[in-house]
């Protein structure tokens, strides 16, 4: 299993970002896949899962509406699309298969 993130940088406040993690070793329509957060001086908080089969997405209420979580199965590729973003969402953030994460990005929201 691996997972290896792409995107994330600087932003304006109300700017938008897009996290991707490609995954290999397995499929991802078959897991449940979670993105998580880490802000500074913060405990890592969950931002949103997918779930397998298409059941659905939930999003932390901190993102949703703001935040999309999506997953191409052709691709192996889960997204995670940052729109509207905040100084308060400045934090490394992570994609997730159970124990398994990836090597995270920083996303930092400035003026």
């Amino acid at each position: 299993v691996q997972l290896v993130q792409s995107g994330g940088g600087s932003v304006q406040p109300g700017g938008s970002l897009r996290l991707s993690c490609a995954a290999t070793g397995f499929a991802l329509r078959s897991y449940a896949m979670k993105w998580f957060r880490q802000r500074p001086g913060k405990e890592v908080e969950w931002v949103s899962t997918i779930w397998p089969n298409y059941a659905g997405t939930a999003y932390a209420k901190s993102v949703k509406g703001r935040f999309f979580i999506s997953r191409d199965d052709g691709t192996n590729v889960l997204d995670l699309q940052l729109n509207s973003l905040q100084p308060d969402d400045t934090a490394i953030y992570y994609c997730a298969k159970d124990s398994d994460r990836s090597q995270g990005s920083q996303v930092t929201v400035s003026s």
